[in-house]
């Protein structure tokens, strides 16, 4: 057991110091417990280093920037060094038409340089896969947001399961106590035994909402450590031992400020905007792409010998140059109507997905803020509940002290009570993570 928590124990120091952020416990726990404390800063840190879709974004734009120099190669001739050796006997036809017999043969041997330029093709693509780079560039950034929206809503989920552990261990404190003083009384024969069985009865309901908030809180653990690529065996406690509201989109704005604000600043849109870009490169490839000709070059710096018959050497110095330019008729050139409507076509898609990218960050904007204010007004009534369950709770034990209580009426109160603050954390769980939602909606995260 010591060798597997030391285990767990090297795993998260490794992948803290990959990811260079805190370290997750600021108090090495003892050897069984295997608990880990966090706080949201670290878990934000964790997901945008650790998270396996960050990660795979970041490859892309590797891909993105091969491609881009790739592109860009096609601009630069290639070298080619070898040799050949070429026979003729027989026929063959000479310069001045006449048809003569001949014997004769040839070697070459040297570097030959060649470049067969596409002009259009290397210009318009270059510009294209540059737009792919910034695309890809987007989506690191969306999916780092992602992340990041996960691990917030994760870790508020794990903060609000230890908050109701921890409200029903003092409830259950509290009925134990009750039901301690109960017993005085039943043996004393001053007090209804039903009583303390009530008492008792809810004191093991207590229990039971224990393990199952308990349950819930191991649960979120897991979850978190899964959005963080952790090890789901490290139990993730939190650092901070409240839940309390957190507002990070402060004011009222309205909705066309923040349409506009999100538009501007949401990788999303970039990404598609980018997408498009590279579309209308590629389209004017096929439009203007082959009007540009291809330049064909060739030199060759080697040796020539032979002779006729079977004589061979007599090497000399051999020179050759050719410079060229031609058209493209046809399919992937000039009058290739069905390439050019295809990328039309693609560019028309473009533009549609930059649309609908739009619509859906506006529709994202409206549902998070309404999320937001909805939330904000849930949290003010639990509140209110929560304070009114409070001072239920105390006039009913000063009525309990002044013997005109009754037992079951402590009871409702002490249930109204955990009822009320249970409400109240997921009301403040639910204004967190809205005002998340709303800064990612906006492209703030």
């Amino acid at each position: 057991m010591r060798f597997q928590v030391a285990g767990i124990r090297l795993l998260v120091c490794c992948l803290l110091s990959a990811g260079a952020v805190l370290p997750l416990a600021a108090e090495e726990p003892t050897a069984g417990e295997g608990l880990y404390r966090i706080d949201l800063p670290t878990a934000l840190r964790l997901a945008r280093a650790d998270n396996l879709d960050v990660k795979l974004a970041e490859e892309r734009i590797n891909e993105a920037r091969a491609e881009y120099g790739s592109a860009v190669a096609r601009f630069l001739p290639w070298l080619t060094a070898g040799v050949a050796f070429r026979r003729h006997e027989g026929r063959t036809q000479a310069v001045d038409g006449t048809l003569v017999d001949v014997d004769k043969q040839s070697t070459t041997f040297g570097p030959t340089i060649t470049a067969q330029v596409d002009v259009g093709d290397a210009m318009f693509m270059s510009l294209a896969a540059k737009q792919t780079i910034h695309a890809t560039q987007a989506a690191l950034l969306a999916r780092q947001q992602d992340s990041a929206l996960a691990a917030a809503t994760g870790y508020f989920e794990l903060l609000k399961a230890r908050a109701v552990v921890e409200t029903n261990r003092d409830a259950l404190a509290a009925s134990r106590d009750y039901e301690q003083q109960l017993q005085g009384g039943v043996d004393a024969g001053v007090i209804f035994k039903g009583d303390l069985l009530r008492v008792q009865t809810q004191t093991q309901r207590y229990q039971a909402a224990v393990i199952q908030a308990q349950q819930q809180q191991r649960l979120a653990a897991a979850r978190l450590a899964d959005v963080l690529h952790l090890d789901p065996a490290i139990e993730l406690v939190p650092r901070e031992d409240d839940l309390v509201p957190i507002a990070l989109v402060r004011e009222q704005s309205a909705q066309d400020l923040l349409f506009d604000q999100a538009l501007q600043a949401r990788p999303e849109l970039q990404q598609s905007q980018a997408q498009l870009q590279a579309a209308r490169e590629a389209g004017r490839n096929t439009v203007y792409g082959p009007l540009i000709p291809s330049v064909g070059m060739q030199a060759f710096f080697g040796e020539l010998g032979g002779g006729p018959g079977s004589a061979g050497g007599n090497f000399g110095h051999s020179r050759d140059y050719m410079v060229g330019l031609s058209w493209r008729l046809g399919p992937g050139g000039l009058f290739d109507f069905s390439r050019v409507k295809g990328a039309r076509s693609k560019v028309a898609s473009a533009e549609l997905a930059v649309e609908k990218v739009s619509s859906t960050i506006r529709r994202q904007v409206v549902e998070a803020q309404a999320r937001v204010q909805g939330s904000a007004d849930q949290m003010a009534a639990s509140r209110q509940a929560l304070d009114s369950a409070q001072e239920t709770l105390r006039l009913t034990r000063e009525r309990k002290q002044l013997g005109v209580g009754i037992v079951l009426e402590d009871i409702q109160a002490q249930q109204e009570l955990v009822r009320a603050r249970t409400e109240y954390l997921g009301a403040i769980t639910s204004f967190n993570e809205a005002q998340y939602e709303l800064s990612k909606a906006l492209g703030t995260l």
